[in-house]
């Protein structure tokens, strides 16, 4: 399951995002979403965790928790639209 985190601290890098999951289960990839011209994090990234009731406890254990001074965002992932 493709989980959604926003609102994150623009600061956070990968790892620590993965950090933040793992308590909750097995986590397949994490990626953070950088702006190109600056290199700078865009303060949101995907979750994946294969197992969906891992990633449900997750989104409801998560969603709105204080992480590094911001209050996540926590959502299943919409499927990317390719145009």
């Amino acid at each position: 399951m493709k989980l959604y985190v926003g609102n994150l601290n623009y600061n956070m890098d990968e790892d620590s995002l993965r950090d933040v999951f793992t308590p909750y289960g097995e986590v397949e990839s994490v990626k953070l979403i950088i702006d190109r011209d600056t290199g700078r994090s865009r303060g949101f990234g995907f979750v994946e965790m294969p197992n969906k009731n891992e990633a449900l406890s997750a989104m409801d254990e998560l969603a709105q928790k204080e992480i590094e001074g911001r209050a996540l965002v926590v959502n299943e992932a919409r499927p990317q639209v390719r145009h």
